[in-house]
């Protein structure tokens, strides 16, 4: 029920609006992601989310419940950045902390991605996993390019 009520409220007010892609020059794939520790009360499973662009257009997104109980934030986040990587390198999700720990990692040694750390003021991937003052919700949409469709010319 706490999922059709947050779905509900993001849903509100934007039916109109929609994704759109621009012609964009750069060609660097920049990924974000966040995880809500134990957000379910029911289970207190975690949700992950993520969102990947490529230059200025948002190519993929995703949030939803991980698969299984995180014993710390840090566990989650670790699951989360997994997803992500898996997602942004098209490999298959890796099913267990320890592997994904060695499989970010690995990637990040080999030189394939960097781990940052975006502030909360700037992490996009928030609007998946939980709720948010309208203002910074209304600003994260815009930045994964939901806006409403351009006014008809005639």
């Amino acid at each position: 029920m706490a999922d059709l009520k947050r779905i509900i409220r993001y849903v509100q007010g934007t039916i109109d609006h929609g994704l759109h892609l621009y012609p964009s020059s750069i060609s660097t794939l920049v990924s974000y992601t966040d995880a809500d520790w134990g957000g379910y009360p029911d289970t207190r499973r975690s949700t992950s989310g993520y969102c990947v662009f490529l230059g200025d257009n948002l190519i993929s997104w995703s949030s939803k419940r991980q698969a299984t109980l995180s014993k710390s934030s840090c566990e989650a986040e670790y699951r989360g950045v997994a997803n992500v990587v898996s997602e942004s390198l098209h490999y298959q999700r890796t099913k267990h902390i320890e592997m994904d720990i060695l499989f970010v990692r690995e990637k990040v040694a080999r030189g394939e991605v960097r781990v940052l750390h975006v502030p909360s003021r700037h992490q996009i991937a928030d609007i998946f996993t939980k709720g948010l003052l309208r203002v910074l919700f209304e600003d994260f949409r815009d930045s994964l390019s939901v806006r409403p469709p351009p006014p008809a010319f005639d």
